[in-house]
């Protein structure tokens, strides 16, 4: 029953102030609102990225030339070009990789697209024709390229939705030619809006032959990327490690630490870059609950003036028989009762705000991004603003309580 009156009291109380009980609770809203804020868009963004990582295949293995980087000095490393023609040629023998299903090398880097007066700064992809099917990808209009073209260095091209949007507008792409870098490039294929996979936009991509890419694109005779896709998900670590022992044995290598490539699958990546978000809410959340010693701090000043205001209250009710616990008690749950509203008011904003941003997202920015509740956020808020309240109401509280009743009656 104490505890009830305790409540009602409190409630009362706030009631009875409206306006400084809000601008009280003002630091506990911001503060938790920032954390659902952080905590929601975090999750979103992981889901994003897993979502973009996982578009490439869950059977696919990445073979990246250079030594894997470990900081920012080892990033030169990714430019290496120790990936070549025998690296391929040793990966396709079966005796070498058992499991594997296919392998495709991987040139890309930015250019200009030409079309009549209209240009577009576009990333030319050079892969051979099973990006068809290692992308999951089939064009709308036209067609994909052969592996004739690709032995015959074809001067064909697949372009991505926005490519042939901001080149040829609504007229017909397919049987015109555009030029990159000097080299004119018929199109035989329009793909359908895919948006982001991976590192790649899809839409913004022009496909061509790899073999066309080296020779008359970039110059170079190595490759940025091998693709490798294991027969089965269950194989992916055996194809992944039979990968490095035929590229070890291929570049003459036999400390593993001295690797001039690295493997990475799929599972890798996400967890590599769900680890990364991860640290990043972590670190936003941090930063946010700044904020809210900030209302602690504020809840601890309002109550020292409440205690001040109601010293003949306080000392009422110890005349006729309150202990200094009740009155402890009373002034502890009044401001657990402030803290815990400026929680709730946060959670729902935060909340609501999360969910404008991402159909904001998905509206304008055409990304799919979906709303997440943090529901480990939610009760984590719910939890530091109790015990904000019980940390800085304290000190008012046992104030409060520790007031002789006589000298509280004879209070003005």
């Amino acid at each position: 029953m104490k505890l009830t009156y305790s409540v009602k009291n409190a409630v009362t109380g706030l009631k009875t102030n409206k306006t400084r009980s809000f601008l009280t609770i003002f630091g506990i809203v911001i503060g938790i609102t920032s954390i659902i804020l952080v905590m929601s868009l975090g999750a979103g963004a992981q889901n994003f990225i897993l979502s973009q990582v996982q578009g490439l295949g869950t059977k696919t293995v990445a073979v990246i030339p250079g030594r894997e980087p470990k900081g920012p000095s080892d990033s030169a490393q990714l430019f290496s070009d120790s990936l070549k023609e025998k690296d391929l040629i040793e990966l396709n023998k079966k005796q070498n990789v058992p499991n594997l299903s296919k392998v495709m090398p991987v040139v890309f880097g930015g250019e200009t697209g030409l079309y009549e007066s209209n240009t577009y700064r576009l990333t030319v992809f050079g892969g051979t024709e099973l990006m068809s099917s290692i992308f999951d990808l089939e064009p709308e209009e036209g067609q994909f390229f052969t592996e004739d073209d690709v032995k015959a260095r074809a001067n064909v091209v697949v372009i991505g939705s926005k490519v042939k949007e901001e080149l040829f507008g609504s007229s017909e792409a397919v049987g015109q030619k555009i030029r990159i870098k000097n080299l004119n490039l018929r199109v035989i294929g329009v793909l359908p809006k895919k948006g982001q996979v991976s590192f790649f936009n899809f839409d913004e991509i022009a496909m061509i032959p790899y073999t066309t890419a080296q020779e008359y694109i970039f110059g170079i005779k190595y490759f940025h990327r091998l693709i490798v896709e294991a027969d089965s998900e269950k194989n992916i670590d055996n194809v992944a490690e039979d990968v490095r022992i035929t590229l070890r044995n291929s570049h003459g290598i036999t400390d593993p630490e001295k690797d001039d490539f690295f493997v990475q699958t799929q599972a890798d990546l996400a967890s590599r870059l769900g680890s990364i978000t991860t640290a990043l809410t972590l670190f936003l959340v941090a930063m946010a609950s700044i904020s809210l010693f900030v209302g602690g701090v504020g809840i601890m000043n309002i109550m020292l003036v409440s205690v001040t205001e109601r010293t003949k209250e306080i000392g009422l009710r110890k005349s006729i028989g309150a202990t200094n616990k009740d009155i402890l008690t009373q002034f502890l749950i009044e401001a657990t009762v402030l803290t815990v509203l400026g929680g709730f008011i946060g959670i729902l904003i935060g909340t609501g705000l999360s969910f404008i941003i991402a159909q904001l997202l998905t509206k304008f920015a055409a990304i799919d991004w979906s709303f997440s509740f943090p529901w480990l956020g939610a009760l984590l808020g719910l939890g530091v603003s109790a015990t904000i309240g019980l940390v800085f109401g304290i000190y008012p509280a046992k104030k409060a309580a520790e007031k002789s009743p006589m000298e509280a009656l004879r209070y003005e």
